[in-house]
């Protein structure tokens, strides 16, 4: 019988220092890497986020979010003698030779042409320099206040860097768009190639497309200041991640060490499902004196096991709702927090239509209250 509880004893012992150990944060090479929920973007793992460093090639997101954004890819190019000759990684486009946006946006992402980037800046911006203004301010439109374009390419320069955290909240924005999730998910895309017989063949260069379960996506880079970079993306089940590693010597095995980590650590949880009623609040001059407020939309983010008891909920209603209201009408919002950290809201709305009420009916509930 001793012998049969210390085995227990044992076999427990392991079970913990498995779990444990199966716990522990990833190890990886890169200098600053991150891994978050695109849709929250609730931090899974950081390390070094928010040192600022340079970004290389994965700088050609943003050019791509600003092309796609243009609404313009139809636009026809004309590549300047400029874009041409840039140093660095291309697909060999020529001086006068015409292109439209769109193709110009396959051969960014999946080839990493610089020379494309610079026709894409000069084209939508005028010129490099006032492109890379327009790059910077739509980054901080995104919440990447510690971002600094000087070129739409990536190429180096001292003005030119970002942190892990500015790039993975460029990098969920830019999935959130279709067009861009559909280029940086294609392994392979034919393009026209003036004056020549036959199409330019740009093959996808991110492997990762092709090594990791859900994998869709985006942008490789790399310079000698700047080291190896990717910035990834993968989804299950519905759920998205995106992950950056900068100066990451193993950057495919980092990468995916941050999505095994999300994926296998946290699980995508509805905390608040669209229509629930949350709050009931008071109605003046309505036929009805209350009206009940449920959510807009369903709320949910990543948790780990027993994590949702720790969120918090605050409820932000209109200091005064007067009748008539219709059914579907926004009278607060729900915040979500995480601690102190908020991860989530929902617009709060009337689950119902109160209509005004008469003077008769308003007499009538009056004196109802006074007897």
């Amino acid at each position: 019988m001793r012998k049969a509880i210390v085995g227990l004893i044992v076999v427990l012992c392991l079970f913990i220092a498995g779990k444990a150990q199966a716990m522990e944060p990833p190890t990886v090479t890169a200098r600053a890497a991150i891994v978050l929920d695109a849709a929250t973007k609730r931090i899974l793992f950081s390390k070094n986020a928010y040192e600022q460093l340079p970004m290389a090639s994965t700088t050609k997101i943003m050019t791509a979010i600003l092309a796609i954004e243009s609404g313009k890819l139809e636009d026809v190019v004309k590549v300047s003698e400029y874009a041409s000759l840039v140093e660095g990684s291309s697909i060999d486009l020529e001086a006068g030779e015409t292109k439209t946006l769109e193709e110009l946006l396959y051969g960014l992402i999946l080839r990493s042409g610089n020379d494309v980037a610079v026709a894409i800046a000069e084209h939508l911006g005028g010129s490099v320099e006032k492109f890379a203004e327009m790059m910077t301010e739509r980054a901080r439109q995104l919440g990447a206040k510690q971002t600094s374009f000087m070129n739409p390419h990536g190429l180096d320069h001292e003005n030119h860097y970002t942190t892990a955290y500015d790039l993975a909240l460029i990098a969920a924005h830019a999935m959130s768009l279709p067009k861009f999730r559909e280029v940086a998910a294609t392994p392979e895309k034919k393009i026209s190639w003036t004056g020549r017989p036959y199409d330019r063949v740009l093959r996808n260069q991110n492997r990762l497309l092709f090594m990791y379960e859900g994998a869709e996506g985006i942008k490789t880079g790399w310079t000698t200041p700047a080291g190896r970079c990717f910035v990834g993306a993968a989804s299950r089940d519905g759920w998205r991640l995106v992950s950056v590693v900068l100066n990451a010597p193993q950057m495919w095995e980092d990468t995916q060490k941050l999505f095994d980590f999300g994926f296998t650590h946290y699980s995508w949880q509805e905390i608040i499902a669209a229509g629930q009623p949350l709050v009931t609040v008071e109605v003046h001059k309505g036929r009805e004196e209350k009206v009940a407020l449920s959510a807009a939309r369903s709320v949910g983010l990543p948790l780990k096991e027993n994590e949702a008891e720790y969120l918090r909920y605050e409820f932000e209603v209109n200091k005064e709702i007067t009748a008539p209201i219709k059914k579907g009408q926004q009278l607060g919002t729900l915040h979500v927090y995480f601690g102190r950290q908020h991860v989530a809201q929902t617009p709060l709305v009337a689950a119902e239509a109160v209509e005004r009420s008469s003077l008769l009916h308003r007499l009538v509930t009056f004196f109802r209250r006074l007897f």
